[in-house]
């Protein structure tokens, strides 16, 4: 109708009376409005979050469990926790330890309100994006982490963690606060609360703590796996550098002189790391090697784990790890005299059985007792693999050759390296084996080992020795590797644990994956046929005695370089003729697989096992030689390994 005004319009978008581009961008104030309208929606779900989100019950921390591991049959292996904590008032904390966390975790913390929006922001964005899902909290946040709330991480978890570090800020004092933190929180060594962990580490009540030994133990809160520096020479290279940090952190924060800081110069070394006596044995490495697997799965931590609730199921067999124990034990006892022989100090053993259909880790030996030799020999990446490499030369040969010729055949005329080294690996020759890394490549070497398993970390240098075995990987991964010959080609992923549990709520991370092909059926099949050679040398024929595997010429010249001796093997399937038609395996170094498990069916069978021969000194840098071990009939100790898989068959 004419001269009826027009509506005005609450939004002007698209903007009235302008043209081309000017009409779609919006104005300052359709902007300003947006932004207002946006953060009061957001206070206004903040307001309702808060109100929303009360202080839990602290006795919630009554309610923590142990942790149970079961062995692969459903049984139980051991309980570990509960949770190991003593509370102690803070004036039974010295001002110098109260001084080093702060210093160390929350420079801030009696002036700030008790949380982070930096690091909760960045803490969102990292785990929202799939990255890591720590740092960045506030000793107030990681209190109320500690106290009130389950270790899962996610985002809603993150937000609750605000909420309740705000609150928990304005009902309790820093004292409460700090008393609170130093007492919940985790320190390793199966310690949680500053009292608990000042007797994991030095045998004293926390009152008695120096500022060095409080500094140490402020360092250790960033994370024990990384920082407590009886675990490995790496840790303790990071906890001396962050030891030395804090200490200058507390005389830029005021906390001590310079005076006073220049007393503590020597690093305060904490105690042996010790494990429970319920550890004792083979359960202790068990429980070393199931966690590292839950870790690597879930990306859970050693502090999450010690809070207890899980439930750890496993793939290791009971029997056949009280075998490995006891094959081990017998040839230490029949073969080894420290007292009569100086060379039989220090002799160390590892091993591990790998079943070859889907990578499951059925046995272990660590050691002689987890309580008393803490290093897990069945997982150490400090012995060379000597010449159980050299057949992942001559299977990068072979293979070669399959991808070159395909199905047809080789001309008779053309000329074969993998013919060349496999006379090389019965006699021991170590020359074709470097000539051969010319030749293929050594990163071609590599990408095939790293592709049957091996990790890249336990790698050696690609020079010109590389081919002759400098390598040290693990006898778990060692096994694992040999697996996918009697697999058929095909690698499956070695593991320990099938499932897992949290106060009864399943935990994933545990799904399988398909066995990946590394090399074709044919080249796995001339692989087992091959090392069935050497397994006779290794071990003898049938009915015989077992006679030990001359050593190379190469390896007799050098002989106080002679570090590991190694044999890994399978056994028979049930039925076989002999035990020895299926299996091989050689001396120094060695390496044997069953010849007719090729089929890779199924996840049964026999499982492939790993056995290495090493001297350790505690704290001596480098490995013994292996000269005069078991006396002058043992070939440097090189017959060991054989004999104790033949005693772990029951074959001997």
């Amino acid at each position: 109708m004419e001269g009826r005004k027009k509506s005005r319009r609450y939004i002007d978008y698209p903007r009235l009376g302008r043209k081309g581009v000017r009409r779609w961008l919006p104005s300052w104030r359709l902007w300003l409005g947006t932004f207002t309208f946006v953060l009061a929606c957001l206070a206004g779900l903040f307001a309702f979050v808060y109100a929303k989100i009360d202080i839990p019950n602290e006795n919630a921390l009554a309610a923590r469990e142990a942790t149970v591991y079961y062995w692969a049959d459903g049984s139980q292996m051991v309980s570990v926790g509960a949770v190991n904590r003593q509370n102690v008032t803070l004036d039974k904390v010295p001002k110098h330890v109260q001084n080093a966390v702060i210093a160390a975790e929350n420079a801030t913390f009696y002036e700030d309100h008790g949380v982070s929006l930096t690091g909760i922001g960045r803490a969102v964005v990292n785990m929202l994006s799939g990255g890591d899902t720590q740092g960045g909290s506030t000793i107030t946040q990681q209190y109320v982490k500690n106290t009130y709330l389950s270790p899962d991480q996610t985002a809603a978890r993150k937000v609750k963690e605000f909420i309740i570090a705000l609150k928990v800020n304005n009902r309790k004092s820093k004292p409460e606060i700090l008393r609170g933190y130093l007492n919940t929180s985790w320190f390793g060594r199966g310690s949680n609360g500053i009292q608990a962990a000042a007797h994991a580490y030095y045998g004293i009540d926390a009152k008695d703590l120096d500022p060095s030994q409080g500094a140490l133990l402020a360092a250790v809160l960033k994370g024990s796996e990384q920082y407590d520096p009886g675990l490995s020479k790496a840790n303790h290279a990071r906890a001396v550098a962050r030891w030395k940090w804090i200490l200058d952190r507390l005389v830029a924060t005021g906390a001590m002189s310079q005076e006073e800081r220049a007393q503590y110069r020597d690093f305060p070394e904490p105690h042996p790391v010790a494990k429970p006596t319920s550890q004792a044995g083979q359960i202790g490495y068990l429980v070393d090697v199931a966690n590292k697997f839950v870790k690597s799965a879930t990306g859970l931590t050693d502090k999450d784990l010690a809070r207890g609730g899980y439930r750890i199921h496993t793939t290791f067999d009971k029997q056949r790890t009280l075998r490995l124990e006891q094959a081990v034990d017998g040839v230490r006892t029949k073969s080894l005299d420290p007292k009569k022989r100086a060379a039989d100090t220090f002799v160390e053993f590892g091993a591990a059985s790998v079943r070859p259909g889907d990578g499951a880790i059925v046995a272990l030996y660590g050691g002689a007792d987890a309580t008393r030799h803490f290093s897990n020999n069945a997982d150490t990446t400090a012995v060379p693999a000597g010449s159980a490499f050299k057949p992942f030369v001559l299977a990068t040969a072979l293979q070669q050759e399959a991808e070159q010729y395909g199905d047809q055949p080789r001309p008779v005329d053309a000329p074969s390296r993998a013919e060349e080294l496999r006379g090389a690996l019965m006699r021991g020759d170590n020359i074709p084996f470097v000539q051969a890394g010319k030749q293929l490549g050594l990163e071609r070497i590599r990408d095939l080992t790293l592709g049957l398993g091996l990790r890249k970390e336990s790698l050696a240098q690609l020079e010109q020795t590389f081919p002759l075995g400098t390598s040290a990987p693990s006898a778990v991964r060692l096994a694992s590797a040999y697996t996918t010959f009697a697999n058929g080609g095909l690698h499956a992923e070695p593991y320990a644990v099938a499932k897992m549990s949290h106060q009864g709520r399943a935990v994933t991370g545990f799904e399988r994956t398909e066995p990946q092909r590394v090399v074709t059926p044919a080249v796995a099949q001339e692989m087992t046929n091959t090392l069935s050679g050497l397994g006779w040398r290794a071990l003898g024929v049938p009915g015989g005695k077992p006679v030990r595997q001359p050593v190379a010429a190469a390896v007799s010249e050098a002989k106080d370089r002679m570090k590991s001796a190694w044999f890994v093997g399978s056994p028979p399937p049930a039925g076989a003729a002999d035990w020895g038609a299926g299996w091989a395996g050689s001396g120094p170094g060695g390496a044997g697989v069953r010849a007719d498990r090729a089929s890779g069916q199924g996840d049964g069978g026999e499982p492939t096992t790993a056995i290495t021969l090493f001297r350790n000194k505690p704290g001596a840098p480098q490995l013994l030689p292996l000269n005069g071990v078991g006396g002058p009939d043992t070939g440097l100790g090189t017959s060991l390994p054989p004999q104790v898989w033949a005693a772990y068959q029951n074959v001997a």
